[in-house]
């Protein structure tokens, strides 16, 4: 059953939308009691400026599927990157045995309908909610960092998701738009947090000084943050979080502190990343690397080609400043981008695909 739900919006934004109301929805939805859900009727044609994208196959539940057990994931959604969020969708139903247990809770910045509606066109069978994201709560918090892409308010709606979910969602997968999952997503889901608030890969191997500035490691009291745990670094693109342990630990207001003193002295460089490390660093429940084969997107200055790591993997991230759609569409690819073409649902790179 097709299941759509948008949450509070703006007055202009909810004008905009009774434009849309010109049937009723043949399905309805529950939202969390603080947060009224709206149906939605007819699908609008996207603009100009929003994409076409064909519509993605109605996958089904094998026998052995529970509908009772949900697999919650959490994903930003922007115009910009909206042929990302449509390929990664994909990828996930695509492996899953039970594609339709999943509910999808996408977070944006602003009200746009055409991106709901190719939403909808695309995924018909997709259980999905949207949540506005109130870019005022960061937009005194960001500090400039080396890629303007990292600067944007939605990079930092993963700090405030918690928040902005129904209270009866307890544990949800956040992902990042630029990847593809090629493993069954329940494997993830299923990992026991042993007591942590969050599970992500960790990477003990690399170097940890170099996320934050020599004022940060100087200072006389600011490293002791990290005393009685061993700092690890992991990419905060792909976690499965404990929402409730999330609220309870007041994490957020962790992790805004931090934004707080970046504000007022030069700690770090990259966005959004640096607090979640400062705040959790060395005490999240570590999974295999499987399932975050980041960095495919290059640096975030040149966004150079890069080959995949030795290993298994279970899930692509094009984490870096090169993304696949664009490297693909300029005839210029790296060869790890034609990994990520087959969940393109975008009609007019199939010629390029091919060629």
């Amino acid at each position: 059953m097709a299941y759509w739900s948008l949450h509070p919006l703006p007055l202009l934004g909810l004008l905009s939308l009774l434009l849309l109301l010109l049937l009723p929805c043949h399905s309805s939805s529950v939202a969390g009691a603080a947060s009224p859900s709206i149906r939605l009727g007819v699908i609008r044609k996207p603009s100009p400026a929003v994409p076409v994208f064909r519509e993605a196959p109605a996958f089904r539940n094998a026998d052995a599927c529970d509908h009772a057990n949900r697999i919650h994931v959490a994903m930003t959604l922007d115009s910009n990157y909206l042929r990302g969020t449509m390929a990664a969708v994909l990828s996930i139903l695509q492996h899953s045995m039970c594609p339709e247990n999943f509910e999808f809770h996408f977070l944006w910045a602003r009200f746009e309908p055409e991106v709901f509606s190719s939403i909808r066109s695309t995924f018909p069978y997709l259980r999905f909610k949207v949540y506005r994201f109130d870019s005022g709560r960061v937009r005194g918090k960001i500090s400039k960092s080396i890629r303007q892409a990292l600067d944007q308010p939605l990079n930092y709606a993963r700090i405030y998701l918690a928040d902005m979910i129904p209270t009866n969602v307890k544990r949800v997968i956040y992902l990042d738009s630029d990847l593809v999952m090629v493993d069954d997503i329940a494997k993830l889901w299923g990992v026991s947090l042993e007591g942590k608030v969050l599970a992500a890969p960790e990477y003990c191997h690399a170097n940890f000084t170099k996320y934050f500035t020599d004022l940060f490691w100087a200072d006389p009291v600011m490293p002791k943050t990290f005393q009685g745990r061993k700092p690890c670094y992991f990419n905060t693109g792909v976690m499965v979080v404990d929402v409730d342990k999330w609220r309870q630990g007041r994490y957020t207001e962790k992790v805004e502190a931090w934004m707080g003193v970046q504000k007022q002295k030069r700690i770090y460089h990259l966005g959004s990343l640096p607090p979640f490390l400062l705040v959790l660093g060395g005490n999240i429940k570590a999974v295999d690397h499987r399932w975050n084969q980041h960095g495919l997107g290059g640096d975030n200055l040149e966004g150079k080609c890069r080959a995949l790591h030795p290993g298994p993997i279970s899930l692509l991230h094009w984490s870096g400043k090169g993304k696949p759609w664009l490297r693909l569409d300029s005839r210029r690819p790296c060869s790890v981008d034609h990994l990520w073409a087959p969940y393109d649902l975008y009609p007019s790179s199939m010629h390029a695909i091919e060629e």
